[in-house]
């Protein structure tokens, strides 16, 4: 029998699947190392057993004691399994950019999650780094990891992640792409393979914000270069202890936008629904392509999985309000209000007082009148002020005296521009159903904060 002991045995072994869309036009093969097969759902779960091994081993982690570390949500993951099988406690510090999704699946295993800001420099009393640290000294027998710069973080790739890339790929492999956060993936990785074939090309992937790409290039570590980003688990705003730059052959730098697009891509074209990182790793990639030949094997760390980031870069409204996702139709447009309203309506026999009361409440300036399922006019809060400036008896009155034409009826693919042809003066908003024909409203005021953006 084929028996695990527990979830910690189901670490590694993790799958190489062959891209086949996105990069049809790349040279060479472009595989995947898709490590969010892993039990808690990233590459970080082999790094977080090693790290508490050897803390272990060391002495530094004793018997009911508890395990401090600041983490973007992955490595507390890793922390934590290890932590409910061994016997530990757990508090992890996290940055406010990072997903609600990987706070709240951090504390469903057990985990005690502090909230710190992101943008404070990496020494400051409040940063996620200084709390780890002070939280350590305060709580008796406790232990920071620190995976910035505890080597046991790439001693967990060059025992597993390269040796199994190497079998993997029959040691055919030319090119390693992956991206660049605490370094011990890329390091530990580089190394192993390195070691095989020193031909091996090593591609970091960093993110524009990050200093790591300078540093890499020039030696010096400028703060200048460093500014807030959006992407998530890669990047830094320091040099970790994890790096070795002598086995790394390449720095490139993408966009937050372009790493989210690319991400949406791999998730709806390859079927891999992957992490904001996967995705910046192949947009970098893309970027590099002119650079590979036919007869490359080009190997892409994926590192975790996309039901951390459901909240933000698979969520339509967080990726319009950041100009990440073009609003082309009425459909974008309904998508990018986040959470559905339903269309609220008023029928011909309601009085003028009701539907002012309903646009009070619901502060709206249009409302549709419907009999028997369909639009037969509207009220305006323009329209009807103009009534009832002219005689305040008519708020008892049925709708259907006072109601102006019904609004415009459109295909949910109409695109924005036509939208904007239709809203005018007189017309303040059209109408259209989704597929399962509901209908939804939008007016002049969502059309000029879709072209906005």
């Amino acid at each position: 029998m084929d028996i695990k002991n527990n979830i910690l045995e189901t670490i590694g072994n993790t799958p190489l699947i062959r891209l086949n869309k996105i990069t049809k036009a790349v040279p060479g093969t472009i595989l995947a190392k898709v490590d969010y097969f892993n039990p808690g759902n990233s590459i970080k779960d082999r790094m977080a057993l090693k790290m508490v091994e050897v803390a272990e081993q060391e002495g530094k982690l004793k018997p009911g004691g508890t395990i401090i570390e600041c983490t973007s949500g992955n490595t507390g993951m890793g922390l934590a399994l290890a932590a409910v099988v061994k016997g530990y406690k757990c508090i992890f510090t996290t940055t406010d950019k990072q997903s609600k999704e990987k706070m709240d699946i951090l504390k469903a295993v057990g985990a005690e999650v502090i909230v710190c800001p992101t943008n404070v420099e990496p020494d400051d009393p409040r940063s996620y780094y200084s709390v780890a640290q002070r939280l350590a000294r305060e709580i008796p027998n406790s232990y920071h990891f620190n995976q910035y710069d505890n080597l046991a973080n790439r001693l967990a790739h060059y025992e597993t992640t390269g040796p199994e890339i190497w079998k993997q790929t029959d040691g055919k492999i030319t090119h390693l792409v992956c991206t660049a956060g605490t370094g011990g993936t890329i390091t530990g990785t580089a190394q192993y393979l390195k070691e095989k074939n020193p031909a091996i090309q090593i591609w970091a992937i960093d993110v524009y914000g990050s200093l790591l790409t300078n540093y890499f290039r020039t030696g010096e570590i400028d703060m200048k270069e460093v500014h807030p980003y959006i992407s998530e688990g890669f990047g830094e705003d320091f040099v970790p202890q994890n790096y070795d730059m002598s086995v790394i052959d390449h720095f490139e730098q993408v966009t937050d936008k372009e790493g989210a697009i690319m991400a949406r891509r791999l998730a709806k074209e390859e079927g891999l629904f992957c992490g904001y990182s996967a995705g910046s790793c192949i947009q970098g990639l893309m970027q590099l392509k002119d650079r590979l030949k036919p007869d490359d094997l080009v190997v892409c760390i994926f590192h975790d999985h996309g039901s951390r980031y459901v909240g933000k870069i698979y969520n339509d409204q967080w990726m319009m309000e950041r100009g990440f996702m073009e609003v082309k139709t009425f459909r974008d447009i309904i998508n990018g209000r986040g959470i559905k309203q339903r269309l609220v309506t008023i029928s011909p026999e309601n009085t003028v007082t009701e539907a002012v009361e309903l646009m009070r409440k619901y502060d709206i300036e249009h409302i549709p009148v419907f009999e028997g399922g369909n639009p037969v006019g509207s009220v305006t809060e323009g329209g009807l002020f103009q009534q009832l400036f002219s005689n305040t008896d008519i708020r008892q009155a049925k709708i259907e005296e006072f109601m102006e034409k019904a609004f415009p009826v459109v295909e949910f693919t109409t695109p924005v521009e036509k939208l904007s042809t239709l809203i005018n003066k007189e017309n303040g908003a059209v109408l259209s159903k989704d597929e399962l024909g509901t209908y939804h409203i939008v007016t002049k005021y969502d059309v000029l904060q879709a072209m906005g953006k």
